[in-house]
């Protein structure tokens, strides 16, 4: 939209906003969606959440004293019209673009994003240190968290809550209450506040925590919103006030598809049609491969149950969860639930696939150590989004897992270089498995659109050479191995041949290859869509050194020891040098 002579072209910040009279705070809401809609159509990002909670974001930053107040989003997809009142108008077009704004609130962009919320059922406990803080230091302000987007299924929320509700300080909750989380809500919360929403006297649940309560209201109408956000300002304690709001509200396409407009990519501006990429690149997904495999898989095997945190669109499990209801489990917004009711499955003599973002399984960690890896037990982990997963940015890379699980006893660590070898791995994992498995794939579309092979089993930690050469020998794991082969290919041209090594297991390690290619090559490059420090760059360093090898020259491709920020995944590969063309310049030098 033009945004000549209208109200948001006059807001630079909410000092501006307060200047406004309420009557014109509807204008201003939908001169903010159509200027949401116009940018993030054609440059992707979060749709529904952000459109659901304008009214509320204009509502919070009009009555409060931000940054003053200390406002926090939970969770952090809900906050671009908040970014776009809050002086990043005018860059709200490079939104998750390299070098642009975040799709998440960032504490170094904006003194009014108060703390980092790239996960969700945070807000609370960041909120509730912050009041103890401000009353240490007789700080006289206030702390909003607005908890929205099926948070409050998280563990977290109902720790921080256990302790709000005995703590001395000023804090509010704005339960932002849509019915939904990315996928259609899961459990009994959801049927708790649809229930609340006809019963104005009273909340049993938070009132049990001693939180003083108010609502529902509608968080969509000023007429309602203002006052009660008043009188809850108004008012001492930690107390909630619960929301009815509409996700993808304005937008009649994101209203009646809420789950394809959580996150859609590119869309008609007008029509809302959805661009998809399995369409634009006749290519499937991973996640397709995956969820479709999965399915063929337990067609054959009646012992095999699929385990999510949310995420069974994201993960592609529909298909099962359609054909088999009863063996697949979307357990909310619950990753740490999720490993151990996966752990206690396979204690029962079943086949547990945990279909989790390798971002997500971060939050896990104790869990895959103590419920299911001291136990040896047999749970698969099918590690999504692994690696850099581009203009989600640092909070959502998937970077660190080959690193957190090689430590783990008992752990097997895959990762296949293509979708076939990805079928094979799930093929061969659940075929009579003795311990837990990691099978870690990337986001995006795969490399071919005939993917449908007869299974084969990979026998557990062996790799494999696609090609051999003469001077230098490339070690890949994963998907990084198709940016080896093209580099081969370009590298062949110029009579500068290498051999390459498709690890395929970090652990347990294919030693006995790993020491003929050694013993044969005195030049070593590793590469890998993970953190080098200890991933596949320090496993074969130490190996390296264990086995007298020292004094070959080794060099390590892959995710620095930095934080990498959001942008395209190609333009990420090269930031980090090793895409196509670092790899080939690297193996020159390497060849000089």
């Amino acid at each position: 939209m033009k945004l000549e002579n209208t109200l948001l072209s006059a807001i630079h910040s909410p000092v501006d906003l307060r200047k406004l009279s309420r009557e014109q705070l509807p204008e201003l809401a939908t001169e903010i969606r159509n200027f949401m809609l116009d940018v993030v159509s054609v440059n992707p990002g979060h749709v529904g959440s952000s459109l659901g909670v304008v009214e509320l974001t204009i509502a919070l930053h009009y009555l409060f004293d931000t940054p003053t107040d200390k406002l926090i989003w939970d969770v952090g997809h809900q906050a671009y019209a908040h970014k776009i009142l809050t002086g990043r108008r005018d860059v709200f077009d490079t939104l998750r673009q390299l070098n642009g704004i975040s799709g998440f609130p960032v504490m170094t962009e904006s003194a009014y994003d108060a703390f980092g919320t790239g996960h969700s059922s945070t807000a609370l406990s960041a909120a509730l240190g912050m009041a103890f803080g401000a009353q240490l230091q007789k700080i006289n302000r206030q702390h909003i968290a607005v908890v929205g987007d099926g948070a409050i299924t998280g563990g977290m929320f109902f720790e921080a809550l256990n302790q709000a509700g005995d703590s001395p300080v000023d804090l509010i909750i704005v339960l932002n209450d849509n019915g939904i989380a990315i996928d259609k809500s899961s459990g009994v919360l959801k049927d708790y506040l649809i229930r609340q929403k006809n019963d104005l006297t009273s909340n049993p649940l938070f009132e049990a925590f001693n939180i003083q309560c108010s609502g529902p209201v509608d968080g969509n109408d000023f007429d309602t919103l203002l006052p009660a956000l008043e009188k809850i300002k108004s008012q001492k304690g930690v107390r909630l006030l619960h929301l009815i709001t509409k996700k993808g509200k304005g937008f009649s396409q994101a209203e009646a598809e809420q789950i394809l407009y959580h996150a859609p990519g590119k869309f008609d501006r007008q029509t809302g049609t959805v661009k998809s990429i399995e369409t634009v690149n006749k290519l499937p997904l991973y996640q397709v491969v995956f969820g479709e495999t999965l399915l063929e898989l337990a067609k054959q095997n009646d012992k095999i149950v699929a385990i999510t945190p949310a995420m069974p669109t994201g993960s592609h499990l529909i298909p099962m969860m359609e054909q088999f209801p009863e063996r697949t489990f979307d357990v909310g917004i619950a990753e740490q639930h999720a490993v151990t009711f996966a752990a206690g499955l396979a204690a029962e003599g079943f086949v547990p696939f945990c279909v989790i973002y390798s971002t997500f399984l971060q939050r896990a960690y104790d869990q895959l150590i103590h419920d299911v890896a001291i136990q040896n037990l047999p749970v698969i982990f099918c590690i999504d989004r692994a690696g850099l997963v581009g203009e989600d940015g640092a909070t959502h890379h998937g970077v660190f897992d080959l690193a957190f699980l090689n430590c783990i006893p008992n752990m097997t660590i895959a990762a296949p270089m293509d979708e076939i070898e990805f079928r094979n791995m799930l093929f061969s994992a659940q075929q009579n498995p003795k311990g837990p498995i990691a099978i870690r794939y990337p986001r995006g579309k795969a490399t071919t659109s005939n993917w449908r092979n007869h299974f084969e089993t990979i026998p557990l930690g062996q790799s494999r050479i696609l090609h051999e050469g003469k001077n230098t020998a490339v070690i890949t794991i994963g998907q990084t191995g198709n940016a080896v082969a093209q580099a081969a290919n370009k590298l062949e041209k110029e009579n500068i041949e290498i051999t390459h090594v498709d690890l395929r297991f970090l652990k347990p390690l294919d030693t006995k290859t790993l020491h003929a290619v050694f013993t044969t090559y005195s030049n070593i490059i590793t590469v890998e869509d993970g953190a080098v420090k200890g991933g596949l760059g320090s496993v074969i360093a130490a190996f390296a050194f264990e086995n007298n090898f020292s004094n070959h020259n080794i060099r390590s491709l892959g995710v620095p020891d930095t934080f990498i920020k959001h942008g395209h995944v190609d333009e990420l590969h090269a930031l980090c040098g090793f895409d196509v063309k670092s790899i080939v310049e690297v193996v020159k030098e390497f060849s000089e």
